[in-house]
């Protein structure tokens, strides 16, 4: 039997796109939490160097801010994609798990210093001596950067394993280490720069002196300016450490809009800094606000949702597919593709939550069979109706015959025509259960309602 679980079926969205949702989201709070430490540390030593005890002043501000922004909002939507990435692709993020467990584990002691250290730069602040300070917020800065340092690591695994020797060792220094992780490092510590230079907006728009807003505002200008820059020149750089698959995706399948978009919200973080640094009157709560949310929508999003795409078909270190099957053999991990097992039985007769009645589909059942194996098989990406992301039926001709899907699912999908799809080698009985329903829901005005009918159907039997 396959090693599978049941599906998450999200109608309309897929359940991949719940996950970068919560993500997205997430981003936000955890980069303006790495850039606000690094930020605070600079301060720091420039009230000392420069005599500015309003620097001091406005960390405490800033850092009680994050205490709700970051480490309340950050730490629900974090379980968040843990939950539902757990349920999403279970083989995957276990893949993930079993590889980085230890590396996890130290991340999560960094997060705990930065928890510590947001309160104590809050609390004791002007209440402790200058150089006690200072240490506490480089603590904060280097446990913050060791998280991003970490996850950076993990998430350039899931793109790519970081050494070829991995499969073969098992090594967590030959997985974690890859050609993009310092240039992914870098740009996401530049962007973190910049976030938190128009996060901070939010604190020094309050400020009632003219004088303190001006300095504060010309100081998260800096930061948040040279973040812009650096982020973008870096991102060149991460862009040309991709595999070559990443980049055939990108040629392809990557929506142009996503790149003019994220341009789009670096000029225009560029230009609120302009204005905030030399026009202080601009810098209020709201209008950082509204940049903010103009960074979350322009910036963040089609970064996050690029960085999900390039590394289709795959969701951990090349060997789990999105819909949970083991595409390679892992030797090191004595981990055995599916494909070999699915190619001989199917996905019918081996998947463990498959109705009894359907591992063996007659003409009575054949669609609703065909159906379970799109749930399994494609719904991780497509909508199986005809709105939604990626409508699976978009790509099936009205006017196609289940002779003409089958055909298609015995040559392209078996072995796997696009760098985008997975390779899935399902026998004659699977790939005619699962074009008579691809068919039918081409033909249906609402084959969502289909499934659901299905669904039921399903329920009732078992």
């Amino acid at each position: 039997m396959l090693g599978l679980y049941p599906t998450w079926f999200e109608p309309g969205i897929s359940s991949g796109w719940v996950v970068a949702f919560i993500a997205t989201i997430h981003v936000l709070f955890s980069h303006a939490s790495v850039g606000s430490a690094m930020l605070f540390a600079w301060l720091a030593r420039r009230s000392v160097t420069h005599n500015r005890p309003e620097y001091i002043t406005f960390i405490r501000r800033y850092g009680l801010f994050l205490l709700i922004f970051s480490y309340v909002l950050g730490s629900v939507t974090g379980p968040g994609i843990w939950f539902s990435a757990t349920i999403a692709n279970p083989r995957g993020l276990s893949a993930l798990i079993h590889t980085f467990v230890w590396v996890w584990a130290t991340e999560w002691v960094f997060f705990l210093i930065e928890v510590i250290g947001v309160y104590l730069l809050v609390y004791l602040a002007g209440r402790v001596n200058t150089r006690t300070y200072l240490r506490l917020t480089a603590i904060f800065a280097l446990a913050s950067v060791a998280t991003l340092l970490i996850i950076v690591g993990v998430l350039s695994f899931m793109l790519w394993p970081g050494s070829p020797q991995w499969a073969a060792t098992g090594s967590v220094m030959h997985a974690f280490f890859g050609p993009n992780t310092l240039a992914q490092v870098f740009t996401r510590i530049f962007f973190m720069l910049m976030i938190t230079g128009v996060v901070g907006g939010i604190i020094a728009g309050a400020i009632k002196d003219p004088t303190e807003k001006s300095v504060i505002g010309k100081a998260l200008a800096a930061v948040g300016s040279v973040g812009a820059v650096g982020g973008a020149l870096c991102f060149m750089w991460y862009v040309r450490t991709l595999p070559e698959t990443a980049m055939l995706i990108i040629g392809t399948r990557l929506p142009v809009h996503f790149v003019d978009m994220m341009l789009a919200a670096t000029l225009a973080a560029l230009v609120y800094f302009a204005l905030t640094a030399f026009v202080p009157s601009v810098l209020k709560r709201s209008v950082a606000a509204v940049m903010t949310l103009v960074l979350l929508v322009f910036g963040i999003a089609p970064e996050e949702m690029a960085r999900e795409m390039i590394r289709k078909p795959w969701i951990a270190g090349q060997y789990v597919y999105g819909n949970q099957l083991i595409g390679r053999d892992i030797p090191a991990l004595g981990v055995k593709s599916d494909l070999s097992l699915v190619a001989q039985k199917g996905v019918l007769a081996t998947h463990p939550f498959i109705p009894d009645a359907l591992r063996r589909p007659n003409e009575q059942n054949m669609a609703e069979a065909g159906r379970v194996l799109a749930l399994t098989l494609c719904s991780n990406c497509h909508a199986l109706g005809k709105r939604g992301m990626r409508p699976i039926t978009r790509f099936i001709p009205a006017t196609a015959t289940v002779a003409d899907v089958q055909s298609y699912l015995a040559a392209g999908l078996y072995r796997g025509h696009t760098a985008y799809m997975p390779a899935i080698p399902l026998p004659e009985t699977d790939r005619r259960a699962l074009a008579t329903y691809l068919v039918q829901a081409a033909r249906s005005d609402n084959p969502g309602r289909l499934a659901l009918r299905g669904t039921q159907s399903s329920a009732s039997k078992e």
